[in-house]
C-alpha cells in the first residue's frame, strides 16, 4: 500500500496531539506534531497571548508540509497535527498530494473551554481559543475531510478515524 498522511486538524484543545498520537501508534505510522515546529517568535507570541497573522504562520505551514513530502517521498506513512485553520493553509498542507487525508476535530466553545482551563504546560493560552474560532474555515465537502467530534474517549475517536480510513 502507497505512503499515506493524515493530518489531524481543529482549533487549540480538540484533541489533535492525544488523537494524532494514539492513531499513529495504532497504525505504526510516524507522528508528527505540528506545534512543535513552529519559530520560538510564534510561540512567544503567542504565549503572550496575541494571535499569529498568517505572515507568521507561512513559514510554519511550508515547514510542514516539507515534513509530509520527506514522508510521502520516503515512503513512510505519517500522522501530522496542525490547527490548519483557514482553507488556503490546507491548501499548503494537502494541496495536489494525493496521499494526504484530512481529519477535522469538530468541537465548539462548550466543549473546548473547559478543557483548555485546565491544560498545563502548553504555550496557547485560552484567551486565544475565541481567534482560533473566529480564523477557522471548516473543511468543505470537495476537501473529502473525516469530521469527528471529539466528545468521548480518544481511543473511540482514534476507532472511528481508522474506521474511516478503511483500515
Amino acid at each position: 500500500m502507497p505512503a499515506q498522511v493524515v493530518l489531524v486538524m481543529g482549533v487549540s484543545g480538540a484533541g489533535k496531539t492525544t488523537v494524532g498520537r494514539l492513531l499513529a501508534q495504532r497504525l505504526g505510522w510516524t507522528y508528527l506534531e505540528g506545534d512543535d515546529m513552529h519559530p520560538p517568535a510564534s510561540v512567544a507570541k503567542m504565549a503572550g497571548g496575541t494571535p499569529l497573522t498568517d505572515e507568521d504562520r507561512w513559514p510554519w505551514l511550508r515547514a510542514i508540509a516539507a515534513e509530509i513530502d520527506a514522508l510521502l517521498t520516503a515512503g513512510r506513512s505519517g500522522v501530522v497535527t496542525c490547527s490548519a485553520l483557514k482553507r488556503r493553509y490546507r491548501d499548503i498542507l494537502i494541496g495536489g498530494r494525493g496521499g494526504v487525508r484530512l481529519v477535522y476535530l469538530k468541537g465548539g466553545t462548550n466543549l473546548l473551554s473547559p478543557r483548555l482551563a485546565v491544560r498545563a504546560g502548553h504555550f496557547m493560552p485560552p484567551s486565544l481559543l475565541e481567534s482560533q474560532f473566529a480564523a477557522l474555515e471548516p473543511p468543505e465537502d470537495d476537501e473529502h475531510p473525516i469530521v469527528v467530534v471529539p466528545d468521548r474517549p480518544p481511543e473511540a475517536l482514534v476507532e472511528e478515524v481508522i474506521q474511516a480510513l478503511g483500515r
